[in-house]
């Protein structure tokens, strides 16, 4: 399990769009300094990932490189005056791996593209342009070299390399069920992570975001980021190996602490190998102090370890239930008023708690029959328009109850245009949401979920 790693794995492989990003393109150069002033390039330089995975050739197993093959450029400029991008595969690495250009800026062949660039004035370049792909004949395993070259508008020339490997670490993370779980009460959530991938991971890198729940403890190798008010932890375990086939299990358990009220709530781990970056659908969480706690560290999984259901990807969001339900409640309504009159209804919803559902629930408002309803509530669709809350259907008022915590309430109001006596009905059930979801108000006195609306004379 800790078998001695090859160098070029342990270099951070880019992570260019949209979970973390951790580690940055490094500027390289070869002859000449990575950074050079040059009119209208205002001392631009060049970074390219130094390792990049690949799937293996023909393999359509997972999605070929999701994340995007993209060169930084700081400090470049707009300009009329394209600048020319090179990349190439020099011969002894054409086994291993060839290109595919994607746009028409570059033009080329399988080992030598050529880009004309005329806006350089962004951070970075290359993703959706050119896509580094094994080449046929290569095995997992098999590894080769892009040259990269940038001219400034001087004719000064900027120049990178990045390791091209055949097969990736493939990093998933077990799932953990967290119910019936006794409001505030500390829980401890395993971490078991497993490589299915061709090549191994170097490295651990990991997410963890407690979402509604509250750390109990924070982790020495971990960074809290200010962006997310330290309720996120970002943490970082350099010295794990997962062999392909293998798994892991990181302790000691993570130690959160569940809401007392808030019935629902989701607790999301996302791993990477940080030999290969976080991957896509990154967002920068950066500095942040690191926790007073133990350091995490990963052992190898037992057989026990490994049962259960897995992710389909590299990150497990997972819901939170309490052990505990909300009682809501309507109040029955009468209406005095003779003939025609013109009176306000008011709806009210309760929730007499103790849980909070979130939005499961919704109001249902049948008329009395001979009334007319002349008003009923609204919300503003636009400055200054509005339209109907309520959904009408088959003379009933359908309106989402939306967020009520404990000890709050929610008023309906409705203009009525009485007509005779006679006997309406206000009743609340699930809402849509919550039967898509399944988060339910599990409440515990479903009687006091009817009222009537009478009409007397």
């Amino acid at each position: 399990m800790t078998l001695p790693a090859h160098s070029w794995r342990r270099s951070a492989r880019a992570v260019l769009s949209g979970v973390l990003l951790l580690g940055g393109l490094v500027a390289c150069g070869g002859d000449e300094p990575a950074s050079l002033p040059a009119p209208g390039d205002k001392s631009a330089s060049l970074s390219a990932p130094e390792v990049f995975y690949v799937r293996p050739y023909g393999d359509k197993s997972r999605p070929s490189n999701e994340t995007a093959f993209q060169l930084g450029v700081k400090g470049g400029a707009q300009t009329t005056t394209p600048r020319r991008l090179t990349i190439d595969v020099p011969r002894d690495s054409q086994d291993a791996v060839r290109l595919r250009i994607m746009i028409e800026d570059c033009g080329g062949s399988a080992t030598h593209v050529t880009c004309e660039v005329k806006d350089m004035s962004g951070d970075w370049y290359g993703a959706g342009h050119l896509v580094p792909v094994a080449a046929k004949g290569s095995e997992a395993g098999d590894s080769g070299v892009l040259r990269i070259t940038y001219t400034t508008a001087d004719g000064k020339k900027l120049t990178a390399s990045t390791r091209i490997v055949v097969g990736e670490p493939v990093v998933q993370v077990r799932t953990t069920a967290l119910e019936d779980v006794p409001p505030g009460s500390d829980v401890a959530v395993p971490v078991v992570v497993r490589n299915v991938g061709e090549m191994p991971v170097e490295g651990l890198g990991l997410l963890l975001d407690p979402g509604d729940l509250e750390f109990r403890q924070r982790y020495a190798n971990c960074r809290y980021p200010t962006q997310m008010d330290g309720r996120a932890a970002v943490c970082r375990l350099p010295e794990v190996r997962i062999d392909p086939g293998q798994a892991v299990v990181i302790r000691p358990s993570v130690r959160l602490r569940a809401s007392k009220t808030r019935m629902y709530g989701a607790y999301t781990r996302r791993v990477w190998a940080l030999d290969a970056g976080a991957g896509p659908r990154s967002v920068a969480l950066e500095g942040g102090d690191f926790g007073d706690g133990p350091a995490l560290e990963a052992s190898p999984a037992r057989p026990a370890d490994l049962k259960g259901a897995w992710a389909t990807g590299d990150s497990a969001s997972e819901t939170v239930r309490l052990d505990t339900g909300a009682d809501f409640d309507v109040i029955a309504v009468v209406l005095p008023g003779s003939h025609g009159a013109k009176r306000i209804l008011r709806v009210v919803v309760r929730n007499s708690g103790p849980g909070d559902p979130g939005r499961s629930t919704r109001m249902l408002f049948s008329p009395p029959v001979g009334s007319e309803v002349l008003e009923q509530p609204v919300y503003e669709v636009d400055n200054g328009e509005y339209g109907p809350y309520c959904e009408s259907k088959d003379f009933t008022y359908i309106c989402d109850v939306d967020e009520l915590g404990p000890g709050k309430s929610r008023t309906f109001e409705f203009a009525l245009r009485l007509r005779e006596p006679g006997e309406g009905r206000v009743s609340l059930e699930d809402s849509e949401s919550a039967t898509v979801s399944g988060r339910f108000s599990r409440d515990p006195d479903p009687l006091n979920d009817t009222a009537s609306v009478r009409i007397l004379p």
